[in-house]
């Protein structure tokens, strides 16, 4: 398929029917997901599903993999939002909670994320935003500690969340939170401050 009916200012636009185009197109993908491996997904089975013509997909993205980063990078900009208040927050268990607490209120996205074939992508994407807040921050850090604590956070926090999402009998949110925070941001702000 040729990449020339690609729309590159759809992701910025706030016209409705390309916002309801792609929520389903989102939607769709991510059940596909759900039911079977990316790489037998087709893009006429993501088109069927949301209910598109296979050359609306086109307008919208240029493959599979864009779709995919596209999700991975939505989820993991509200995770950051969440990881940063972790960081900053005096109380990091409260900020710890909130993002448990966000995982588990979209439960289906991230297990078919983290469990269906996107943990890879989800990963690169959170080490690749954390860097940036890491960068905008003005502290006078070691590099080497604060590129290691970006990695062990975005790997340490997405495994977390992959063995929870992935467990058959689930601890609780809040048991979830205490040991997110006890066994990745704990160590890493015990790093960040010596």
């Amino acid at each position: 398929m040729s990449q020339t009916s690609y729309q590159p200012h759809y992701s910025t636009t706030s016209d409705s029917r390309v916002i309801q185009t792609r929520e389903a197109i989102y939607s769709a993908f991510l059940l596909l997901l759900d039911s079977k491996p990316l790489d037998e997904i087709t893009i006429r089975e993501i088109a069927v599903s949301a209910g598109i013509g296979y050359k609306t997909f086109f307008r919208h993205y240029t493959g599979k993999a864009e779709l995919l980063n596209a999700i991975a990078a939505d989820e993991i900009k509200r995770l950051i939002v969440l990881s940063v208040g972790v960081m900053n927050a005096a109380n990091s268990k409260e900020g710890a909670r909130a993002l448990c607490r966000y995982v588990a209120d979209n439960d289906a996205t991230w297990s078919t994320l983290l469990n269906g074939g996107a943990a890879h992508t989800m990963r690169d994407e959170f080490v690749r935003l954390s860097r940036e807040v890491a960068a905008g921050k003005k502290q006078e850090l070691n590099l080497a500690v604060a590129d290691i604590g970006v990695r062990l956070s975005a790997v340490g926090t997405l495994e977390m969340l992959s063995w929870w999402l992935s467990e058959e009998k689930r601890i609780s949110v809040d048991e979830l939170a205490e040991l997110y925070n006890k066994l990745v941001i704990a160590p890493i702000m015990d790093a960040y401050s010596s």
